[in-house]
């Protein structure tokens, strides 16, 4: 058996397939960026998922892309703790922007783009996958992402920007104080997830005119900082991972029209897109 993960920060969606490669079952985990947690529970915490807690022996390959896998030190960190549990299988940990980039390939190369609760960007030929920019974290990087969002809103609520109306509405529903946010934003292993939250009060009212402006200058933020520094940017057709992206279409369209560049496809969730790719690609060559 063999299974596919799409690892975000704050969830991660599994695919597992049968010694065919016929899809066998899906299920959802929390997110296991290694940057925001610590590894070691990671057995634990899918020895409390029944679903593979009832298939780890079966499984013989787990392809695993994940937020904060980009650097070899954490790849071989997430690798070995999933080792542990999957006890006889082979474990291929990568980034959660190959995964993006799989998800997104439609035979001829293009520029992919993740807006999620976080954010990241490369170009993809259709075999390498190049990053002209790092990724620089929640605490000053993943511009246009759920966190960035929930930030902007936060810190307007706080300094009395909001409107009258808004203020109101998330006052009523968020109750919120500045010792409990700021006890949530650093001494919170999952900050960036608990700020992306509050991205949540603006989807709900995202006709609003003032959120309307705030989403559209946070996704112009993204375009400026992680896409128009690819030379093909101008040329290519820009692909989007992610649900700040699928839900904020027209605005994101909007955004990129003032860079004059080109969106192609939005998906929401690639994991069944990335089972594809790998059924096409991998999976005939194990």
């Amino acid at each position: 058996m063999i299974a596919i993960v799409d690892g975000g920060s704050t969830k991660c969606d599994w695919v597992i397939l049968d010694h065919q490669a016929d899809f066998f079952s899906r299920t959802l985990t929390t997110g296991f960026n290694p940057n925001i947690i610590n590894v070691e529970n990671i057995p634990s915490e899918l020895e409390g998922n029944t679903e593979l807690a009832g298939l780890k022996f079966k499984i013989k390959h787990v392809f695993f892309y994940g937020s904060g896998c980009g650097i070899e030190e954490n790849r071989q960190k997430v690798s070995t703790a999933f080792s542990q549990f999957f006890t006889n299988a082979n474990i291929h940990v990568h980034e959660d922007l190959t995964a993006a980039a799989y998800s997104a390939y439609r035979g001829k190369p293009a520029i992919v783009c993740i807006l999620g609760t976080g954010s990241n960007s490369c170009y993809f030929d259709g075999k390498d996958i190049r990053l002209e920019l790092p990724s620089l974290g929640f605490l000053i990087g993943d511009d246009g992402s759920g966190c960035a969002l929930g930030k902007t809103l936060v810190k307007d609520y706080f300094m009395k920007k909001l409107p009258p109306d808004l203020h109101a509405e998330f006052h009523q529903e968020y109750h919120l104080e500045i010792d409990e946010l700021i006890k949530n934003m650093y001494h919170n292993p999952r900050a960036n997830a608990y700020l992306a939250d509050f991205s949540r009060f603006i989807a709900e009212r995202k006709h609003h005119p003032y959120l309307q402006h705030m989403v559209y200058e946070e996704l112009k933020n993204y375009f400026y900082y992680q896409v128009i520094a690819y030379p093909e940017s101008r040329s290519a057709e820009i692909n989007f991972i992610g649900s700040i992206a699928f839900f904020y279409e027209e605005v994101l369209r909007a955004a990129a029209a003032e860079f004059h560049l080109n969106v192609g496809m939005i998906v929401q969730k690639p994991i069944d897109n990335l089972v594809d790719y790998h059924k096409t690609y991998i999976i005939p060559d194990l």
